[in-house]
Formats: structure tokens, sequence, C-alpha cells
């Protein structure tokens, strides 16, 4: 038996700890899983929406998570002051509006954004590259070791350890390249 796996192999005692190790690993990445923008990132989003129309903040919320295809959720906590901000800044305006604030760019916030390509954040929020992708597809290799684990024969658990083998063969050599 692989010194990776529990000595006693994948009986029936033993899934129940392969099961426990793949949902505290998938667990660990779910708290930290989606994309991480920088702030001007939030800005520059916020600021090319409005330059389209006026909208209030769940609103610029949804488009972001629409145009990146659902890769970039920004939380209420990074668009409502960045709003506030841009408003204090001067670059929009907010007006009530059935109980909502509507925000506007002004003739100063139409310059800031002027020029700017917004595309780019759409296509690159949590675009399943860099690092972002790397937790994803832990998880999702880690579920199906589980599964594995959990219904596979002998043989099919022993070609597993074999492809799990090279897989950290290659990764190690992936870090040992210049």
């Amino acid at each position: 038996m692989h010194d990776s796996f529990p000595a006693g192999g994948f009986g029936a005692g033993n899934i129940d700890g392969v099961w426990q190790a793949v949902e505290d690993f998938r667990s660990r990445f779910e708290k930290r899983s989606g994309s991480r923008v920088g702030r001007g990132e939030v800005r520059l989003a916020v600021l090319a929406l409005l330059a389209e129309q006026p909208m209030h903040g769940y609103q610029v919320i949804h488009e972001i998570e629409e145009r990146s295809g659902g890769k970039w959720k920004p939380s209420a906590g990074s668009v409502y002051p960045t709003l506030q901000l841009l408003a204090d800044e001067g670059l929009l305006t907010a007006e009530e509006s059935n109980g909502r604030k509507i925000y506007s760019l002004t003739e100063a916030g139409r310059e800031e954004v002027a020029g700017a390509d917004p595309s780019s954040l759409w296509e690159s929020a949590g675009s399943g590259t860099g690092f972002a992708a790397l937790p994803k597809a832990g998880v999702e290799l880690a579920q199906i070791v589980g599964q594995v684990a959990r219904t596979g024969t002998p043989k099919q658990v022993q070609e597993a350890v074999t492809v799990l083998d090279e897989a950290r063969r290659r990764l190690y050599s992936i870090l040992a390249q210049d």
C-alpha cells in the first residue's frame, strides 16, 4: 500500500476518514472561493457600468456577476463603500428613487472612465487562470479521489494511487522549472 494512504487500505473503516479529509480540504478553499480582485478593479467596474446607465448598488453587483459569467460577485461590503467614495470624490451623484439610491456619473466621472477598457475586467475576473483556479482544481480532484475511495474496486483504487503519484511528481517538476 502507498505511504500516502492509510496503512489498512481503503476498507470500510478508512473510507470515512478519507471522505472527511476531502471535506476538510474542500471547506478550507470554499471559505476563500470566489475571485479576489483589487480595490481599483471594483472602482473601475463601478465606473464602467455607470457610464452605460444609472444603477443602484444591487444592480451593480448583479451586472458584474453576470458579465463575468458568475466568476466575480463583489460583496455589498466592497461595492457600497466604493459608490460612497466615488460620490465623495465628485465622480457620481446619488438620487433617491423608490427607497433606493440610483447612482449616475458626473462629468468628472465620465472623464475618469474615458478610455478605460472594462471588458478586460469581465474576462479576467476569476477567469479560471492563475491562483483562483488552483484551489478549485484541487477541490475537484479531492472530490473524485473520495468517490474512488468510496466506490472503486481495489484495482481502481490502485490505478488512482498511480495517477496521483504521477500528478504529484509532475507538480514538483513544475515548481522546479525556472
